[in-house]
């Protein structure tokens, strides 16, 4: 089916990922699941499984990760994500059991029932480390927020899904952030409705240095956007600030500037933010188009092996398929990274000092 993209006047978005912080509390049941003895069970058995066929992450599939009734679950929890409220959170995985090895490949596994691993930066990273490696984004354009302990504005990912799976707590700080950009669109639509038209028009991102060859250094990206009947989200203000390093990029324009400053004013209100502390062995899951994150500041341990250590995925799932044509170039881009797949490291010497991005 050819795609269609429309751009019209902005109108109400009817879905359930239009929620409020208020009815998010008063449906725990919907998003939040946890794992009984049996699945962890057959989580068990599926890892011994793929550890008999000399498998690990990335080589582990769905079909070599087999889980009975689990599985079953893991397919709703695909729909809630794509359909429902666009954020599951799983509770229960004993961690404390496992060698990290084992606990990412059980995480893989569960993964690759929702959808297929995509990579995560150009060195094809597709099961990241979410740890800090004292890098400020700030200070330095490659460097990302994953990779330090300071506060993570909202934004979304670059995949349908984002996973996080919490193997340590920071000593303080480090909570967990979620607002819906379905929500914050529609309060924009009733109280700002000609901030909320700015967004439907074309912003510049910055690349960050990870532009194919002969690509520009930026794409053109709208915050809002429908296609084929659905709205999507993409949110990323620090990358549309520092693509004004560009001479070729649009200027933003007072107006441009006042818009993206509501938009950030909106994932601060209490109608919209959930805050959340992840604890060890919560997987968190979240539709990138239909909801945004975040992160607070964190004080860390001082020991490496008590650190805050979090693994994450990125995944596009088949109900996410169907994207606006200005995700698509940043799709084939992760694409090309997941041909040659890095590996997870876990011992933390090698983490700290291995080359990342």
């Amino acid at each position: 089916m050819a795609a269609t993209q429309d751009l019209a006047e902005p109108r109400v978005v009817d879905t359930p990922a239009a929620w409020t912080a208020a009815q998010m509390a008063g449906l725990k049941s919907e998003w939040v699941i946890r794992l009984s003895d049996d699945d962890i069970a057959q989580l068990d058995a599926a890892l011994a499984h793929a550890k008999a066929l000399g498998l690990s992450v990335p080589t582990i599939g769905k079909d070599t990760f087999p889980l009975g009734s689990l599985a079953a679950k893991l397919e709703d929890v695909r729909q809630r994500l794509e359909q429902g409220l666009g954020v599951v959170l799983l509770r229960g995985l004993p961690v404390e059991r496992y060698s990290k090895m084992d606990a990412g490949a059980i995480y893989w596994g569960i993964g690759m029932h929702l959808g297929r691993a995509v990579a995560q930066n150009a060195y094809g990273d597709v099961l990241g480390h979410v740890w800090d490696l004292g890098k400020d984004p700030k200070e330095d354009m490659t460097a990302r927020g994953y990779q330090s302990r300071h506060r993570l504005p909202f934004h979304t990912d670059g995949a349908d899904v984002v996973g996080l799976l919490c193997l340590r707590t920071a000593k303080r700080g480090g909570m967990s952030s979620i607002a819906s950009s379905m929500a914050i669109h529609n309060a924009m639509l009733q109280e700002h409705p000609e901030m909320l038209a700015r967004l439907y028009r074309a912003f510049a991102f910055d690349r960050r240095h990870e532009e194919a060859p002969g690509q520009a250094p930026f794409t053109m990206t709208h915050v809002f956007s429908w296609h084929n009947g659905r709205l999507f989200n993409r949110y990323i203000r620090s990358f549309i600030n520092t693509a004004q390093r560009f001479p070729e990029a649009p200027r933003l324009s007072a107006e441009d500037m006042a818009a993206l400053d509501q938009f950030d004013a909106y994932t601060q209100d209490a109608r919209f933010r959930i805050d959340m502390e992840l604890a060890p062995g919560d997987m968190q899951f979240l539709n990138n188009y239909v909801v945004l994150h975040s992160r607070t500041s964190y004080e860390d341990h001082p020991e490496l092996d008590r650190k805050r250590h979090l693994l994450r995925l990125w995944l596009s799932t088949p109900g996410l398929a169907d994207v606006p044509d200005s995700f698509r170039l940043r799709y084939m881009l992760t694409d090309t990274w997941a041909r040659n797949p890095r590996p997870p490291i876990y011992d933390v010497n090698q983490i700290m000092g291995v080359t990342t991005h």
